[in-house]
């Protein structure tokens, strides 16, 4: 028997064996504390988190069964595994509240979308830095406000777009790159028929 009176959490050994550690289930862990002991801002970033990563092992364990998945739910396996990648933490390395806000705010915005999974946590620390030189107002407004008020939110989003436009982690898209690779070079044709000229004065001599 397990008592819900100060609440528990949960660990699952399958979870901690796939690297996803702290190894905590999400839907069997529970919290009398809750919200009560957030700021605002993070109700307001990860306010549907605890369902949508419950949502998302379900069907993650439900798709190794099925061979057809509609688009809705390949997007949203896809977006599960990147939350969860950006939800693992080392140990010994806690993270300032105010960081907590924004890449949870990233991922949950769908930022994280067209990231490598394996490149999720790169692209973390990356996008942290970033803000901490370029845009250090930002997260000196979350922890002035405790809260994402409209204007910040604005900022952090211009400021994410404006870090992964130079972001070497971003996939590109395969059709895009398949046509840098097999488009002709610039001056491609000019070097061939120099070439070609090169070879007839050869052999007239």
């Amino acid at each position: 028997v397990i008592s819900i009176t100060d609440g528990q959490i949960y660990l699952l050994t399958d979870l901690f064996y796939a690297g996803i550690r702290p190894a905590i289930s999400t839907g069997l862990s529970v919290s009398r504390v809750g919200g009560a002991a957030q700021i605002k801002a993070i109700r307001q970033v990860a306010g549907r988190l605890r369902l949508d990563l419950t949502q998302y092992r379900e069907l993650a364990a439900f798709a190794q069964f099925a061979s057809d998945l509609d688009k809705r739910t390949k997007d949203q396996l896809e977006r599960g595994k990147r939350m969860t990648e950006l939800l693992k933490q080392n140990q010994y390395e806690p993270m300032p509240i105010t960081q907590q806000v924004i890449v949870l705010f990233a991922g949950t915005s769908g930022y994280l979308d067209d990231v490598a999974v394996e490149q999720v946590q790169a692209f973390e620390k990356e996008l942290l830095r970033f803000l901490s030189s370029s845009h250090p107002d930002i997260e000196r407004a979350i922890a002035k406000e405790k809260a994402v008020s409209e204007q910040t939110e604005k900022a952090l989003r211009a400021a994410i777009d404006e870090f992964k436009k130079s972001s070497p982690l971003i996939e590109k898209p395969v059709r895009a790159t398949a046509e840098r690779e097999t488009a002709p070079q610039k001056g491609g044709k000019l070097q061939s028929a120099r070439r070609a000229a090169e070879r007839e004065t050869v052999k007239e001599k």
